[in-house]
């Protein structure tokens, strides 16, 4: 599968001719900001041509980003809370979504009550999820889905953001719990068809994953899966075949409004993977940009062929030891350079203009995985002297990548 992945059309092909099931897997959905009105009015429009190829598909798991309820108050926490309007489940269900991923960092923002509306909306419409619940057992358990007599398995992890990971005795989503999975994807191998498992991790809006999420993925490759899928970067990011197991990084946003003229915020992919007796017969990326108004694929040669060229240049580095140390390297440095005093100031000041708020900030620099990885590395390549030292050609390619995907505007 390696060497026969067609990086121009985001495309693999086994060749195969038995009988195929579909499967869609869709990053961040939440009906936020510009497409909350859209989805009251016309619950289908937001998908614009999308819809059609979505629907198609034999099943469909979405990351439902936000609680259905109208429970407030939000919860005091690191970033932006949402609460969605329990009838805009409509626009999620006319999709044909099977099933949700909610391990993640906003299905909690409305706290235990909100969480439990969720799940009753999800239930009116015949929605399954996975990924948090009452306790840790119900959060980590496997969702099986079946179609013409083949079975998926479906996994989902989160980095359990504002200390919500679930516990054996507390309620919340399934945190950072790569060993677990791991046990789950070596029990279900024996009993479905195929396993996938999906996790909401990384670091927000750039190219590269960071070495502990490299490390879950291949992992779980390792002990079985067939398939690993991440979202929660918001940004597209690469793929790695560990193995020949594929491994998706980040699908960007989905039905995720943020309103910014960044491109790469703007830019995201659904994934599609056919199953059939033997395995993983198929693999198709359909990228997309997100608009005002919705979503549209990229319809035009130029704008496909830019999407798949920078999305090749984001997977190179993964194939290699080397190539992932240069890449994280070069991230630390442009977070070192760029990022870190402006992100720690504001933090300090949120301390002193809102203290639960500047502490809830804080905390979660400190013990979500994303953050303190990011810190701590940055950190250590600083007391080394590292910005005093010329970055090696692969180091200096891949912060002009990072340059690219944290600046680069949709008219650029």
């Amino acid at each position: 599968m390696t060497t026969d992945f067609d990086w121009p059309t985001g495309t693999w092909e086994s060749g195969r001719t038995h009988e195929r099931i579909q499967i869609c897997i869709a990053g961040d959905w939440a009906p936020i900001r510009a497409f909350g009105p859209i989805m009251t009015r016309d619950p289908a429009a937001v998908y614009g041509d999308l819809l059609d190829p979505i629907q198609a598909a034999d099943l469909k798991i979405f990351n439902l980003e936000i609680p259905f309820t109208r429970t407030r108050p939000f919860t005091v926490k690191s970033g932006t809370s949402f609460m969605a309007d329990p009838r805009h489940v409509a626009a999620l269900s006319i999709s044909g979504v099977d099933a949700v991923t909610l391990a993640n960092n906003h299905v909690w923002d409305c706290g235990l009550k909100g969480f439990d509306q969720t799940l009753e909306t999800l239930s009116c419409r015949n929605i399954r999820w996975i990924g948090a619940g009452r306790n840790l057992a119900v959060a980590a358990a496997p969702l099986i889905l079946g179609k013409k007599g083949r079975t998926i398995g479906i996994l989902n992890f989160s980095e359990g953001e504002d200390l919500t990971a679930a516990t054996a005795q507390t309620p919340g989503v399934t945190g950072w719990e790569p060993a677990l999975m791991e046990a789950q994807v070596r029990d279900l191998r024996n009993r479905v068809d195929l396993v996938i498992v999906i996790a909401h991790c990384g670091i927000e809006y750039v190219p590269f994953p960071p070495p502990y999420v490299i490390e879950a993925f291949q992992g779980l490759a390792d002990a079985g899966a067939d398939l690993v899928v991440g979202h929660h970067p918001h940004v597209p990011q690469g793929l790695q075949f560990h193995k020949n197991t594929p491994l998706f990084y980040s699908l960007g946003n989905f039905v995720f409004f943020q309103p910014t003229d960044l491109l790469f915020r703007k830019l995201g992919f659904v994934l599609f993977a056919d199953l059939d007796c033997q395995g993983i017969a198929a693999l198709k990326m359909l990228p997309y940009q997100i608009h005002d108004q919705g979503l549209a694929t990229l319809s035009s040669e130029g704008r496909m062929h830019d999407f798949f060229t920078a999305f090749k240049q984001v997977s190179r580095p993964l194939e290699t030891p080397w190539g992932r140390d240069q890449a994280w390297q070069a991230l630390t440095r442009y977070y070192g350079t760029h990022m870190m005093i402006p992100e720690l100031t504001g933090i300090l000041n949120t301390l002193n203009t809102d203290p639960p708020k500047g502490a809830a900030m804080l905390r979660n620099r400190l013990t979500t995985r994303q953050h303190s990885a990011l810190l701590t590395d940055t950190l250590t390549g600083m007391t080394a002297g590292r910005p005093d030292t010329a970055p090696s050609r692969a180091e200096t390619r891949y912060q002009d990548l990072v340059h690219t995907w944290m600046t680069r505007t949709v008219d650029s």
